[in-house]
């Protein structure tokens, strides 16, 4: 024992008085715990514990979910409707009554004198399915704009476009249970540790009984990387260089699955002559990886019993990040391990409820996947709530990313934006921010009051957070989790349901949409929708989804009229011949041409600036900025910096830098490290007026995801130490 000492101390844990402990799912990425908070005998939520015999989590919570229960009294909520005339006018107080009545009014003045698109409105992946359901039937039945994307735009539209393109509909194919059954696992892009922790934990128990190897593509020497077998340091921006070679090997090699490519795909022959361009050799000029190594994980691979593929953030957020989820694809199937026990590809979602918006919010079509260009699945659906079919448009409107470029112009002048903070999170925020303030309305929904973008607000509406509302969340592997309200939200604040219904009243004033008011009643509903569907999920209710602590879709009515338990957690889908989404029943393999659009550095911009996510926050820090626990690991925005090119500037470790891109500059401070090479620096997103003042808005031609992973910097020494720690606090200050 140190210092003479005979014997430990006994570990001590505090006693919150908990009386009652209440059900949740977390609410912040997309692995779906199951979460548990303890209330005392006030009432108060004073503590959170993950849920033992919870599927996914098992018991574990990470750092954020540890915390969660501190969101409900954290600073800047909203507590009352406020209004103003000008965006750069104080706030004035008022009623619930006169601050929806505006909203609408609005909305109806502008559509009246611009056209119907000339309102935009955008949402989250951060609410519950119910109220995503509600806001579709709300904007698609009722307002009418086209012009209706969601924030999911920033994180995984490349995989919703990548799916589509590939399989004939979005969703995920495999499950966390396939950790336990591969014998090769790839991850593009992807740092579990610190983007899903408990996703990783997974992994790691699995991989530990397996011993299956491990191979992480990215430029960076991630916590993933670091656990590796073997580490890809990638040209950023390239990956489908490296994909083709892979599938170039393969196909010389006679690696594929020819008996599965002849039943299950189309599109071999054409595939094949793209991808023989991209010899090893030719292929490793280009994307920074030896001819060598890339034989040998094309080897890996293919030869695996059950090979895995597994993405994030860095296959996504990028002009190809599209392709790149057709890339993996396309290696999934020609090597036959799409459907099957440790055989899939799996795109790690990023937002808590990213899912449920893509299932059921109807922002890129119509409810459950349905699509707004098939004129039956619009007349189903107009006949299912009650409206004209021809009320509907014809095709989707624009993403997100174009919304902001039509304010810009003049097409859009009017924006409605819910649980989201564009000024924050979109790239190239100075452009964003001078879009804003050319509005003539801007309405925002949202549970704190001090987002940046509300700065741009005509009305504010206070909603209700996480578990004070109540209804259902999807996570990565389609596991629907449900969400019971803990606590109500404070002051006049209410549930972004009630929102929803109350402005549907106004809209819908002849009573001819329906528009349930409990979430559970809506879920039924929704399960009506999906009978015979890829998504369907007619066989489960709020009850048995809380009490099997969540069911992966497909659960079918069917099933429960045969006495079909729901499945534990080894949902897949795929599983037989002919089964994609496609008339034919067969997936598309897709020939990928590199077209080498990204923004590289050059003499002046030097330096890759790779952007990336912090265990201890979440997004733009609006919550977890506000934790002490979670904020205090990481309270200023900083750089990853290689050691010698920080030695080459004559830059000390904890001195503040000037980081410039060709859009706008922006102060960090400085962390020498190994993790990222010479010629790049990482800096954390989570950041107010730091990273997305620097990114570029190029956008993938599919998804129109930014490339946020892509662009070049130079870094300039500050003179002044005392004036940049000044400036970086004053940044701060939301």
């Amino acid at each position: 024992m140190l210092f003479g000492r005979k014997q430990k101390n006994p570990i001590k844990i505090a006693d919150k008085g908990v009386v009652e402990w209440k059900y949740a799912a977390c609410g912040y990425c997309s692995t779906g715990c199951s979460i548990e908070v303890g209330l005392n005998a006030e009432g108060k939520p004073v503590t959170s514990r993950g849920v033992a015999d919870a599927d996914v989590n098992r018991g574990k919570l990470c750092l954020k979910g540890i915390f969660e229960h501190e969101l409900f009294t954290s600073a800047g909520r909203g507590t009352e409707p406020l209004m103003r005339e000008q965006w750069h006018q104080d706030w004035q107080p008022t009623t619930w009554d006169s601050a929806l009545d505006k909203v609408h009014d609005e909305i109806v003045r502008i559509q009246a004198k611009y056209g119907r698109d000339s309102v935009a409105i955008i949402s989250t992946g951060q609410m519950l399915t119910e109220e995503f359901y509600t806001l579709g039937k709300l904007t698609r039945g009722l307002i009418g704009t086209n012009n209706y994307d969601g924030n999911t735009t920033l994180c995984m539209a490349s995989a919703v476009s990548g799916y589509k393109r590939s399989f004939g509909s979005d969703g995920p194919p495999g499950c966390y249970e396939d950790f336990e059954h591969t014998d090769c696992l790839f991850a593009w892009g992807s740092n579990l540790p610190e983007q899903h922790p408990i996703i990783y934990w997974r992994m790691k128990e699995a991989q530990e009984k397996r011993g299956f190897p491990l191979i992480v593509i990215d430029p960076r020497v991630t916590m993933l990387a670091q656990n590796a077998h073997i580490h890809l340091a990638i040209t950023p921006g390239t990956d489908v260089v490296l994909m083709n070679a892979m599938m170039h090997v393969i196909f010389a090699e006679k690696l594929e699955d020819s008996s599965y490519i002849e039943t299950n795909t189309n599109g071999i022959e054409e595939l094949r002559a793209e991808v023989a361009k991209y010899d090893p050799v030719t292929a490793s000029k280009i994307c920074g990886i030896d001819e060598d190594t890339i034989r040998v994980v094309a080897r890996l691979y293919a030869k695996a019993g059950a090979a895995m593929a597994i993405w994030t953030m860095g296959i996504n957020q990028s002009t190809h990040g599209s392709d790149g989820v057709v890339g993996i694809n396309n290696l999934a199937l020609i090597t036959g391990n799409i459907g099957k026990p440790g055989g899939t590809s799996l795109s790690i979602t990023g937002q808590c409820n990213a899912m449920g918006t893509r299932e059921w919010s109807s922002c890129s079509g119509l409810p459950n996947y349905r699509a707004l260009e098939n004129p039956e699945h619009r007349a189903e659906i107009a006949d299912f709530w009650g409206i004209d079919p021809e009320f509907f448009p014809k095709k989707r409107g624009m993403f997100q990313t174009d919304i902001y470029h039509a304010i810009e112009s003049g097409q859009i002048k009017g924006l409605w934006l819910i649980a989201t903070n564009p000024l924050s999170s979109l790239p190239n925020s100075a452009r964003v921010r001078k879009a804003m303030e050319s509005l003539e309305f801007c309405a925002v929904q949202d549970c704190y009051q001090d987002t940046e973008s509300a700065q741009y607000a005509h009305v504010y509406l206070p909603a209700g957070t996480w578990a004070e509302k109540d209804g259902v969340m999807t996570n990565t592997e389609r596991r629907i989790s449900v969400v019971k309200p803990v606590t109500p939200p404070p002051g006049q604040a209410q549930p972004d349901l009630w929102i929803f219904n109350r402005m549907a009243e106004r809209f819908n004033q002849s009573g001819k949409v329906k528009f349930p008011e409990k979430a559970a009643d809506i879920f039924l509903e929704m399960g009506k929708l999906s009978v015979g569907r890829l998504a369907d999920i007619s066989g489960m209710n709020h009850e048995l989804l809380e009490k099997q602590r969540g069911i992966q879709w497909p659960y079918t009515q069917e099933q429960v009229k045969n006495g079909e338990a729901p499945p534990k957690g080894g949902k897949r889908l795929y599983t037989a011949d002919g089964t994609f989404s496609y008339a034919d029943g067969k997936a598309k393999l897709i020939p990928l041409p590199f077209i080498d659009n990204n923004e590289v550095p050059d003499e002046k911009f030097p330096i890759w600036l790779n952007t990336g996510r912090l265990i201890e926050h979440w997004h733009g820090r609006t919550k977890t900025g506000k934790i002490g626990d979670n904020n205090k690991y990481s309270p200023i925005p900083f750089i990853e910096i290689n050691p010698d090119l920080a030695a080459e500037l004559g830059i000390e470790r904890g001195e503040y830098v000037r980081l410039v891109s060709r859009r706008s500059d922006a102060v960090a401070m400085a962390m020498p490290t190994q993790r990222v090479p010479k010629n790049m620096v990482f800096l954390p997103f989570h950041f107010h007026d730091c990273a997305n003042r620097l990114t570029l808005g190029l956008l993938d031609p599919h998804s129109r995801q930014p490339a946020y992973k892509q662009s070049a910097v130079r870094i300039e020494r500050i003179a002044d130490q005392m004036a940049a720690a000044k400036l970086s606090m004053e940044m701060r200050k939301f």
